[in-house]
């Protein structure tokens, strides 16, 4: 990913948080040169490692984890990019000019090498954790608990489950850095009055650079 120095984020709690907040992700991986995208709910896991781990599944009849053994012996890396929020920037907000517009947002970029989780427990265990952390926001959360003894496991089976220790991180929060705080104050205004959840959030990020 290009990252002008200014626009860099090399915090890993603002890196972790932006990846837990928006942990439906596309993973990429290459084969015969051509480039393969999952779009999967991916959930960062603390496994005492210097950046952390990925955990998520894809339907077994999808290609994708096919790919994962010849990366292992090959070296050869996935790319799990976890998209923030995102807002258009109108060059009338700012207090300079002769300015254009732009778009400004946060990205974070993982790689590693995945693994195939073949245990059955080990991929019930993976099943829960996701489940569990979707649901905890409702008043009533569905539990897998609840399903038909088996069930779970033979659903299990239409699935391959999967980590991926995270050997390397980018972050970009692109929020007008080079630009003066006069600039910067004047989008966060705009964007406040425009309301709506990634304008907002954009708004509050742009502020946190002041």
């Amino acid at each position: 990913m290009y990252v002008p120095p200014y626009f860099a984020e090399t915090d890993q709690q603002r890196l972790v948080a932006l990846m837990r907040q928006r942990s439906f992700a596309m993973l990429t991986t290459v084969t015969e040169g051509e480039p393969f995208v999952s779009h999967l709910p991916l959930w960062w896991e603390n496994d005492g490692s210097a950046h952390g781990r990925l955990i998520g599944h894809m339907a077994r009849a999808n290609p994708q984890w096919r790919h994962f053994a010849s990366m292992e012996s090959g070296g050869q890396k996935v790319l799990a990019v976890f998209a923030g929020p995102h807002a258009y920037i109108s060059p009338s907000w700012y207090d300079s000019k002769a300015q254009v517009p732009t778009w400004n947002y946060g990205a974070v970029h993982a790689y590693g090498t995945p693994r195939i989780v073949d245990d059955q427990a080990a991929v019930l265990a993976i099943l829960h954790k996701l489940v569990g952390t979707y649901e905890s926001g409702f008043d009533q959360p569905w539990p897998m608990d609840g399903l038909p003894e088996g069930h779970a496991e033979r659903l299990s089976k239409a699935i391959v489950a999967f980590e991926l220790p995270i050997e390397r991180l980018e972050g970009k929060w692109k929020l007008g850095q080079n630009k003066s705080a006069a600039d910067r104050i004047g989008t966060a205004v705009a964007l406040e009055r425009l309301g709506g959840e990634d304008n907002l959030a954009i708004a509050a990020a742009t502020r946190a650079t002041l």
